[in-house]
């Protein structure tokens, strides 16, 4: 979380220098699109803190034993979407970095693989419901 703050507050600093590094893949940056740029990096940044929230809220669930319930499920589907989210808005980005792509491909394989574990303990905590009701 506390690199999220930092983040937020580098962030301007950190897209000037990238935009202005040389790359013969992209012609000269206009304003309008280092804006859009920045906004798009904000964006990752408060998708980035959203998920940040809910892994939070999980590892308290699990600290008081509250794996196996709807809750948790929930929880780990929103970091799930946030992935996704995020490795969507990198693909937007790919336009004036190419390394964009690679950290797309990584959040949406993030978010799915994430989909996958949650259907495993959505699956668990059904089990476990019929096993508190038959005792």
């Amino acid at each position: 979380m506390i690199a999220l703050i930092c983040g937020v507050f580098i962030m301007p600093w950190l897209v000037h220098s990238l935009l202005e590094l040389p790359d013969e893949m992209r012609d000269t940056v206009t304003s309008a699109e280092r804006g859009f740029v920045l906004a798009v990096s904000y964006a990752i940044l408060a998708v980035c803190a959203v998920a940040d929230g809910m892994l939070f809220f999980l590892l308290l669930r699990v600290r008081r034993g509250d794996v196996f319930t709807a809750r948790s499920v929930a929880l780990i589907r929103g970091v799930s979407w946030c992935g996704i989210l995020m490795g969507l808005l990198f693909a937007m980005l790919g336009g004036f970095f190419q390394l964009a792509f690679v950290m797309a491909f990584a959040g949406v394989f993030l978010g799915l693989c994430l989909r996958v574990v949650k259907n495993v303990i959505e699956e668990a905590t059904e089990i476990k419901a019929e096993n508190d009701l038959t005792v």
